[in-house]
């Protein structure tokens, strides 16, 4: 399968995902902006689960770039990405309608933790895919972020039971982690496009 019918795949369920959020925000009836209050929640929620999606795309991108070859393994790896990326929504709109509450935080939290296991096994299976000299094994390397993450998401996860406010901080500190996306691929791959 050629890599670019596999990012293209991607993005359309990307879209689809961020357009099933976005039709979650229900049009308030009053004119005034009181009648705005009650979808703050529902709108932090959603504006969180937009960045994160953001996150995902940008880096999956940059990620596809050092494929050479689709694999089968990959393929699965990537749906398995998808699967839960696809929850997204389900858990933000959950969350967000009831007001942070402990249980619908706690699974926002073990969707993110899932998505990022599942972009690791991706990460890591395209690596094993293209040998020992891989450009993204050579650009990862060593990754904190991939260590980091799901340990604070761990502890949101276990912290939304005792403060939901102080789990949300969690989650809204990973996204910022990874809100710029990975220099290290870019910089791999124009010193292997210089040589």
């Amino acid at each position: 399968m050629n890599k670019n019918r596999l990012e293209a795949f991607s993005d359309g369920v990307i879209a689809i995902i961020i357009t099933i959020m976005v039709l979650e925000l229900k049009v308030p009836h009053g004119i005034d902006l009181a009648t705005l209050k009650p979808l703050v929640p529902v709108f932090l929620s959603y504006v969180l689960s937009f960045i994160y999606l953001a996150i995902y795309w940008n880096n999956h991108h940059h990620m596809l770039q050092t494929v050479h070859k689709v694999t089968g393994q990959m393929m699965w790896a990537n749906m398995h990405l998808l699967f839960w990326l696809s929850l997204i929504p389900f858990t933000t709109g959950w969350m967000g309608e009831n007001h942070f509450a402990e249980t619908p935080t706690a699974l926002y939290g073990f969707v993110l933790l899932m998505a990022a296991i599942a972009y690791y096994w991706l990460e890591q299976t395209i690596i094993a895919s293209q040998g020992k000299d891989s450009i993204l094994r050579q650009a990862v390397g060593r990754d904190w972020k991939a260590i980091v993450a799901p340990i604070l998401y761990v502890a949101g996860i276990l912290i939304a039971f005792t403060s939901h406010w102080a789990s949300k901080s969690i989650y809204v500190l990973v996204a910022l982690m990874w809100l710029v996306p990975d220099p290290r691929i870019e910089k791999a791959l124009a010193r292997r496009e210089a040589r």
